[in-house]
């Protein structure tokens, strides 16, 4: 009877040992899927963690490494994105206000982030995007942004241009992973600008730059908003004491006559913004048509969604550069 019953026990302690074992077992491969499973999410997550710091108009500003959803706002620094491939890093842009060059982004797959002016913080956030890139346009709204995203504001220094348009493009080649492809593309440009330059200055063209609004002009010079004309691109100045300021010094058309400049270069701001251009047809002024630049046929009217809207990014400095040199060719 003992012996029958210390059977049982046996039997059953068998049973016992060999349901602990099986369980021990079901822990531990559990316990490796676990490990497995967070190694793989502590990788994604340390993927899109991994950032850079850059500097900026306002410092040094953390940004991701390659990143995947960029709002824009600048269009020179969307330029430079799309130039560098990494059009479709991009979400959203201003779209009402995009440049004839950068038709690309009024595709639907690209959202609209609000106007130049009013960025749309409701739909931004809705993008959920891991950068955003604006302008001066929108310094303003720039601490809303950043509750949203790193916001990165690039800025053209005007006493200082090439080299702010350098650095601000070798930027975004750097944030983008692109910056050997960056410096090429700004060689590239640099030695076509070096032409250029030493072009117009052994002509000695001595030039004046109006933006046109409704009928009122205003005169650019060194140090100024589209100085990249003179302190860039080489072109003399037929009034060197300009003040420099964004907006420009307020002239009148007399003041065009009693400067007679070789080249007048017009930049139409209600065409690029939308408003009554009827006025804005300099050529058309009797006081103009008796300066040099008229009689040479020397008026360049620039494109005003580039020099208006843009700036600043490798296809838009381009673009100027190719307007400019047909003074000189």
């Amino acid at each position: 009877m003992n012996d029958g019953i210390k059977e049982k026990d046996v039997e059953k302690m068998k049973r016992i040992a060999m349901s602990l074992i099986l369980l021990a077992s079901i822990f531990v491969v559990a316990a490796c899927g676990n490990k497995a499973d967070t190694k793989g999410e502590s990788s994604k997550h340390s993927e899109k963690a991994t950032t850079i710091t850059v500097k900026d108009q306002n410092g040094e500003v953390k940004v991701p490494l390659k990143p995947k959803r960029v709002v824009v706002f600048d269009m020179g620094m969307l330029d430079t994105i799309q130039a560098l491939g990494e059009s479709d890093q991009v979400v959203g842009v201003a779209k009402d206000n995009l440049p004839t060059y950068l038709k690309e982004f009024k595709a639907d797959k690209f959202e609209s982030a609000g106007g130049i002016k009013e960025p749309d913080f409701e739909k931004i956030n809705a993008l959920k995007p891991d950068l955003i890139i604006i302008s001066g346009r929108q310094e303003d709204s720039m601490d809303e942004l950043k509750k949203i995203a790193p916001t990165l504001y690039l800025a053209t220094d005007s006493k200082d241009i090439w080299n702010s348009i350098k650095t601000n493009i070798t930027t975004i080649g750097t944030i983008f992973d692109k910056a050997d492809e960056a410096k090429k593309k700004l060689d590239e440009l640099s030695n076509e600008i070096s032409k250029v330059s030493t072009k117009a200055k052994s002509e000695d063209l001595k030039t004046l730059t109006v933006l046109v609004n409704e009928g009122s002009l205003s005169a650019y010079g060194e140090g100024s908003r589209f100085a990249i004309l003179n302190d860039v691109f080489g072109f003399g100045l037929a009034d060197p004491a300009i003040e420099a300021s964004t907006h420009g010094q307020s002239v009148t058309y007399e003041y065009v006559l009693e400067k007679d400049p070789d080249v007048l270069f017009v930049i139409d701001r209600t065409k690029a913004i939308g408003g009554d251009t009827s006025k804005d047809n300099v050529s058309e002024n009797e006081l103009v048509q008796q300066t040099k630049a008229f009689k040479n046929k020397k008026i360049i009217t620039l494109k005003p969604d580039v020099w208006y809207l843009s700036g600043g990014g490798l296809t838009s400095t381009k673009l100027m550069l190719d307007e400019a040199k047909k003074v000189v060719e």
